[in-house]
């Protein structure tokens, strides 16, 4: 820890933080781990909360990182999970709710912003757990990695302007795509979905996309994290860094400090939910 602390916080303007927790039902346990990395500002955030809605016990994970200031994804921490946790679908109909959520946080931050800041936006990737359900949902490049059956799966999509179908969404709405350094939307912005941006909010949306996977034994455990460790560590090498820990806090502070030593330039901010009722009888060769 203290090797961790030495190597991340040397260069960063405010020290890594760590921790973690168990759901009340033994059902799963989280850890995360975030450090500004090598930039002097931090502008990801994170969100680790167990609800009960219902009787039920509910995990809301979330990462959300920033860009043209933090106060976006300050906001969207604060706000996404608890406009999720009103909606009244959100047992029954959790990818509806999400949908809406994503979209009512969005469109009250427009509200009180006005035209301060409007090159501000964050993305948001979030795994939210309601009984044998785990539903991801994402805006942006932060990006959600499960490992099942040992093998690593992404169940969020990178949203790049570049991609066939978004800059035909772009285009359609008046908008365009151009090469600077990477490709952005109106030359300006690298990903072509998020919160806030206002001033490309017409071609820059909020609108989630939505997976959802089946809680069962061969789901072994979640990773959510911003791009500063996805620039630098493929799906596949993080589920393997994460797979000898046991604790989700030492797994997530592996991968952030990996990220730092490859180089990553940004914050980097990692979240891992260990499931841990998948070891009956049927799983077992």
């Amino acid at each position: 820890m203290n090797n961790l602390n030495l190597i991340i916080g040397a260069q960063a303007n405010g020290a890594p933080v760590s921790g973690g927790g168990l759901s009340q039902n033994l059902k799963f346990s989280y850890g995360y781990a975030s450090s500004p990395g090598k930039r002097s500002s931090m502008e990801d955030f994170y969100e680790t909360r167990i609800d009960c809605v219902d009787d039920q016990i509910v995990g809301l994970f979330g990462v959300f990182d920033g860009h043209g200031g933090a106060q976006v994804a300050e906001y969207v921490k604060q706000n996404l999970f608890s406009n999720l946790l009103l909606h009244p679908k959100f047992i029954s109909d959790t990818k509806s709710a999400l949908a809406d959520a994503y979209k009512h946080t969005d469109s009250e931050f427009l509200k009180c912003e006005n035209s301060l800041n409007r090159e501000a936006g964050s993305t948001a990737s979030t795994a939210v757990l309601v009984g044998d359900r785990l539903v991801v949902a994402n805006v942006g490049d932060s990006r959600v990695v499960i490992c099942r059956g040992g093998d690593a799966l992404a169940v969020s999509r990178d949203h790049k302007p570049d991609q066939t179908d978004e800059r035909q969404r772009i285009e359609e709405a008046g908008g365009f795509v151009m090469w600077a350094g990477t490709w952005r939307v109106g030359g300006v912005l690298a990903v072509s979905r998020a919160f806030g941006d206002r001033h490309l909010k017409r071609f820059v949306v909020a609108d989630p996309d939505i997976h959802e996977e089946v809680v069962d034994g061969s789901l072994e455990f979640v990773i959510l994290a911003s791009d500063g460790l996805w620039d630098v560590v493929s799906n596949e090498e993080a589920v393997e860094m994460v797979k000898p820990f046991e604790a989700p806090e030492q797994a997530a502070k592996k991968l952030l400090q990996e990220a730092y030593q490859r180089g990553s330039a940004d914050n980097i901010t990692c979240v891992v939910v260990r499931f841990l009722a998948g070891t009956d009888e049927s799983t077992r060769e």
